[in-house]
């Protein structure tokens, strides 16, 4: 099984968007796709995302002006797995950030981080280390592209996949990821850990 790991370019917006048309996520409900949006450098305040096909549209605009970034797997030509990975400071701005990541640290504004905010898989690809090899590509990238580090939110014990879709402690932990502390529950959210790589 070969997996090859793309970064998301307006040319790959249609792969994407299928992606999400076909791939259970989220509580599986048709009506909660969510295409990723809440999750970008642009402030969704005042846009319109309350349908699927809503969210779609915002989808290929937001991926178009570099709002939404990251990495589609691809096993025989189609796409299995998504990362959403953008930089930090660009998406306090983003509506989950707002709604649930207040206790995140800000930094310095000489230091570079690449944040990985969500993990999407196939149900038929889980298991099979997709998101590990997402992940690798999120953080050679960085490094080549002058971050100093990447930055990643899991919860602090797992729960299920709809909710831990930022991905497992354990999988950081492996690529060499370290604790740098712990954020309490809030309305919205499990404990979760912040957890950061340095690239250099």
């Amino acid at each position: 099984m070969d997996i090859i790991i793309k970064k998301l370019t307006p040319e790959l917006a249609e792969d994407y968007t299928h992606f999400f048309d076909t791939t259970p996520h989220a509580t599986g409900k048709e009506e909660h796709k969510c295409y990723c949006i809440w999750w970008s450098s642009t402030d969704i305040e005042g846009e319109s995302y309350g349908t699927v096909e809503e969210r779609r549209s915002l989808a290929v605009k937001y991926i178009n002006n570099g709002s939404i970034q990251g990495y589609l797997a691809y096993c025989d030509d189609k796409a299995v797995g998504w990362c959403n990975a953008n930089t930090k400071s660009d998406c306090y701005v983003s509506f989950c950030w707002k709604m649930s990541m207040g206790a995140v640290h800000k930094d310095a504004l000489d230091v570079k981080v690449k944040s990985v905010f969500c993990f999407c898989v196939s149900p038929e690809m889980r298991g099979k280390g997709v998101s590990e090899m997402l992940l690798r590509q999120v953080c050679e990238d960085a490094e080549k592209d002058g971050f100093d580090f990447v930055e990643a939110y899991p919860n602090k014990e797992f729960i299920n996949t709809e909710l831990d879709f930022m991905g497992p402690a354990g999988l950081y932990k492996k690529l060499g990821f370290a604790q740098l502390y712990e954020i309490g529950s809030t309305e919205h959210n499990a404990p979760k850990l912040v957890m950061r790589k340095k690239l250099k």
